[in-house]
């Protein structure tokens, strides 16, 4: 096991590389002169010449790329364009709030479709299965700005059940008021397509020969399915939920940008808005290095779901 995990490490070594040069060349020669950038609409050569020798972006490519490298190592991207805080404070202060929505929406999902997925596996075949499946086909062909649109309307103004928008510095009050109707709203997104896949997942395992000879033996249905078809299936549901984290963190931008979240993803919309390249650049190296160590762990969770999982 240790062997493996000091391999996988060092193969993270050349692609998190590949990222960095991937991202320094796309903001370094394609995003624009930072200098003219922040100099305005009205720039002088005088402030254009003050900004670049305090940005940097004359030094030679491979300095301005050892920066890079070493802001990276340091946790330190400097400050933001736009609102002149420390990139480094910026992330620290977004990142708890995005987890408590999105972690939420994760969490939720999870267990939601898993449990919806057994049961609907288990009647299979039936009019109950058919029209769940109805359900999920029209739930996943509407637009989520609809269910946006509908949610406000209906438990925030109409029932009063919800804030439409807002965040506290309270984490209980985050949680019981300002989170429930965006977690809603995504969850009405996401369990439909997760629902759908999880159910092919156990049905497949439902036919095959252990499960006959678990029945055979007398095992009740309730350990068939928990026992036997779950752990089975829960190779492929695990590698589902570790492939929908950053996938969740992007879906992120829209729901905080609608609800007035202050977490990343409204960040990342205002900074792109704004050419904030050090907030961009920072989130994006941080999010495949989160997404790299996910894989990781992942790969570790399969050997103690399945101990006959050849680690290699």
């Amino acid at each position: 096991m240790s062997a493996y995990l000091v391999r996988r490490l060092l193969q993270m070594i050349p692609t998190l590389l590949g990222v960095v040069l991937l991202v320094f060349f796309l903001f370094t020669y394609v995003g624009g002169d930072p200098a003219t950038i922040l100099a305005g609409k009205i720039p002088s050569a005088a402030k254009i010449k003050a900004i670049r020798e305090q940005l940097g972006p004359d030094q030679p490519v491979w300095v301005q790329l050892w920066i890079f490298i070493q802001q990276i190592v340091t946790f330190d991207f400097g400050r933001s364009w736009a609102t002149n805080e420390a990139v480094s404070s910026m992330l620290l202060q977004r990142a708890p709030v995005s987890l408590t929505v999105m972690g939420q929406v994760w969490l939720l999902d999870g267990i939601i479709s898993v449990l919806l997925a057994l049961g609907v596996a288990y009647v299979r075949g039936s009019l109950t299965d058919r029209a769940v499946m109805m359900i999920c086909t029209a739930a996943m062909s509407i637009s989520f700005l609809l269910y946006v649109v509908v949610g406000q309307y209906l438990f925030g103004f109409k029932l009063g059940w919800f804030p439409v928008m807002g965040w506290s510095d309270d984490f209980w009050r985050n949680v019981l008021v300002y989170s429930p109707l965006p977690v809603l709203l995504a969850l009405m997104v996401s369990v439909a397509p997760s629902l759908r896949l999880y159910r092919s997942f156990i049905v497949e395992e439902i036919n095959q020969d252990y499960v006959r000879t678990a029945r055979a033996k007398g095992a009740s249905e309730h350990r068939v399915m928990l026992v036997h078809v779950l752990r089975n299936a829960a190779i492929p549901i695990v590698t589902n939920l570790a492939m929908a984290l950053p996938a969740l963190f992007i879906g992120s931008f829209l729901l905080e940008k609608i609800f007035s979240i202050p977490g990343l993803g409204r960040e990342v919309i205002s900074a792109v808005e704004r050419s904030d390249f050090p907030v961009i650049k920072a989130i994006t190296i941080y999010l495949a290095m989160l997404t790299m160590l996910v894989n990781l762990l992942v790969d570790l969770l399969y050997k103690w779901l399945d101990p006959r999982v050849q680690l290699k």
